[in-house]
């Protein structure tokens, strides 16, 4: 007789538990197995997201990014992680065809990762692909607002919700993506109140994940490299909880120094013979 073996990670189905129970959740992203395994003990769930082409690779946007690197770089988290529920960015190319893509792409990402659910960024208009793929038993983490990948069509990386006219389209698409089947919406770059508003709505069933958003909302994301000092610029809504980069620069400033002036290996850090 086979025996089922219990994970202990999160599932997507906690964070309705939780955002119920008005417990915050707290994410943030990781693309690396060694920072993956420290945000494993503090974070509900780690976002792999296509921040990564960004972040590692110094490209100007997310539009780039490949499947295949996210599949990389969301095995490499997996490895690093036990309990955390892992969310894998979809990235730009990889859904926006037709439902049918995107239910494949989703498949490959959880087949060839292990991780828990995808993320998509769009509003009303991919709740029915939310929809196909929640039906299909694919965890499905909404993304409104301020969404990278359409950064060529929103004019740059601008704040949204100014005005009536954009406060009820966002809200439609926080209902449309949740009344879809979404268990989680991240909201972006969205104006406190309109942000607000959101998270309030009864409408809103699933669980909401600000990154300069509201307070209000039920949780919190961030990218690990800002909110550490590793990134030189950040936007406004991140508060830089240390300063890794001047660190990381004396540290290495003082190794330089160290072996130019040949102190750097010293006797213990070599192998004497037997």
């Amino acid at each position: 007789m086979s025996q089922q073996v219990q994970s202990r990670r999160v599932k997507a189905v906690d964070l309705a538990r939780f955002k119920a129970e008005g417990r915050k959740i707290i994410s943030l992203t990781a693309y690396h197995a060694h920072t993956a395994s420290i945000l494993d003990e503090h974070c509900d769930f780690i976002l792999v997201g296509d921040s990564l082409g960004m972040v590692m690779h110094g490209m100007e946007s997310t539009l780039p990014v490949t499947l295949e690197m996210m599949i990389v770089q969301a095995q490499a988290v997996m490895r690093g992680t036990s309990k955390a529920l892992v969310v894998v960015d979809m990235p730009f190319g990889s859904y926006e065809a037709s439902r049918e893509q995107a239910f494949m792409s989703a498949v490959r990402v959880l087949k060839e990762t292990g991780a828990g659910a995808i993320k998509m960024e769009g509003g009303a208009a991919f709740a029915e692909t939310v929809a196909f793929l929640t039906q299909r038993g694919v965890p499905v983490m909404g993304h409104i607002g301020l969404t990278p990948q359409s950064v060529n069509t929103m004019g740059g990386f601008r704040v949204q919700g100014h005005g009536p006219d954009a406060e009820r389209r966002l809200l439609e698409d926080a209902r449309a993506i949740s009344q879809a089947g979404a268990f989680a919406i991240v909201l972006e770059g969205i104006v406190e109140p309109v942000a607000r508003a959101i998270a309030a709505s009864p409408d809103v069933t699933a669980a909401t994940i600000g990154i300069g958003a509201s307070p209000e909302c039920d949780g919190q994301i961030l990218v690990l490299e800002d909110m550490l000092g590793l990134s030189d610029r950040v936007p406004k809504f991140v508060k830089r909880f240390g300063s890794l980069r001047a660190h990381i620069s004396e540290a290495v400033e003082q190794y330089a120094e160290e072996v130019r002036a040949g102190r750097f290996p010293a006797s213990e850090h070599t192998y004497p013979p037997r």
